[in-house]
């Protein structure tokens, strides 16, 4: 079957389709496969939230979670571990193939660093670390929080040869941080003598975060409501190409340094009111990865147009931002809550995701105590 003339024309126009969910019943049902053939999706991102719902919602962890915890594991993120861990390789293995036909351009999966290491540099570097030498796979990225903790982690693991997808980015002040801590990892590995040229990295810009967030600051009737994310992004976008342009960033490209492309993330659509399709269509243009949830997917399939709309009007984008100033949005405020929030959200997910852990594996006990009786 052929793919999605929509989604193909996005992908067409620049635009990398990730699936920002994964799950073992999404894997061994045939339905990754089937989005990357048909919905030309091309990576995947995986997220505390994301595998506590697998969990929750499958019972093809439980005879792993049995084997697992029969051989004496009974830590709770060790648990984590093995289960995810597996996800995200088989998930890489059906990606392998765009990963090679794209030179290490695209075919990515992203498993992130455990959320209560977010301001803790040394911590996300020890546990990136790990997770990248466990996984064991060049198309696998390791997600670490564009925190102010995170940048020196950003910088060294670049230098280590480590794949990094930035997350929890909302300000464009941070982004540009990540970008510089990118290139300064690049720089380093290579006068260690090291090559660049497999390292792989894209920053997770959020977006309707950030306009549920202004919007409830803004006047109902105000012209600005659902536009400062997009805007935000498509300025963001400016930077973009402004960093990696320059006598500097040739140096490190004739090396084989690969673009850290922004990914924009937080894509489903969370007013109604607005388009269901608003932070795709927004934002097309070259060089950028958009993660969308399945339904957003699934939205643009059936009615999404492709225009290149990311750099169509850049000054239009400053103005909408100093248009919300004048207004009274402070959005280095909003953003720095943002952060914080995301943070404080990805640690919950996790609690939760421990205890479901906790509750299967008594689940499978009393299965196995019956079965044996």
């Amino acid at each position: 079957m052929s793919p999605n003339p929509n989604l193909q024309r996005l992908h067409d126009a620049g635009v990398s389709i990730w699936l920002d969910t994964l799950s073992r019943d999404l894997l061994q049902g045939g339905e990754f496969q089937e989005l990357i053939d048909e919905y030309s999706v091309t990576g995947a991102t995986s997220n505390p939230t994301i595998f506590a719902k697998a969990l929750s919602g499958s019972d093809l962890y439980d005879d792993q979670i049995r084997a697992v915890a029969s051989s004496g594991v009974r830590d709770t993120q060790e648990l984590f571990f093995a289960l995810a861990l597996d996800d995200i390789r088989e998930a890489s293995r059906l990606l392998q193939p765009t990963y090679d036909r794209t030179a290490g351009h695209d075919g990515l999966i992203s498993f992130e660093c455990t959320p209560d290491l977010a301001d803790d540099t040394d911590g996300t570097l020890a546990q990136a670390a790990d997770l990248w030498k466990r996984l064991d796979r060049p198309n696998v990225m390791i997600k670490v929080p564009g925190t102010r903790a995170g940048l020196p982690a950003i910088e060294q693991l670049t230098r280590s040869g480590v794949n990094i997808n930035i997350t929890l980015l909302f300000s464009i002040e941070r982004y540009e941080q990540v970008i510089d801590a990118y290139l300064r990892g690049l720089t380093a590995r290579l006068q260690d003598g090291q090559p660049i040229d497999h390292i792989t990295s894209v920053a997770s810009f959020f977006l309707s975060r950030i306009d549920t967030k202004v919007d409830g600051q803004l006047p109902k009737d105000s012209p600005l409501r659902g536009r400062v994310a997009v805007a935000s992004a498509r300025v963001a976008y400016q930077r973009f190409l402004s960093k990696f342009s320059g006598t500097a960033w040739e140096e490190l490209r004739a090396k084989g340094a690969k673009l850290q492309l922004p990914l924009w993330a937080s894509t489903g659509t969370k007013n109604e009111a607005y388009s269901d399709t608003l932070y795709v269509a927004e934002l097309v243009g070259p060089d950028v990865v958009n993660t969308m949830p399945e339904h957003t997917l699934k939205a643009f399939a059936d009615h999404g147009e492709v225009a290149r709309t990311l750099d169509a009007d850049p000054d239009e984008a400053a103005a909408t931002l100093a248009a919300a100033k004048d207004a009274g949005i402070d959005l280095t405020a909003v953003t720095d809550e943002l952060e914080r929030e995301g943070v404080k959200s990805f640690c919950a997910s996790y609690d939760e995701l421990s205890e479901r852990i906790e509750s299967k594996l008594s689940a499978v006990a009393v299965g196995a105590s019956s079965s044996d009786g």
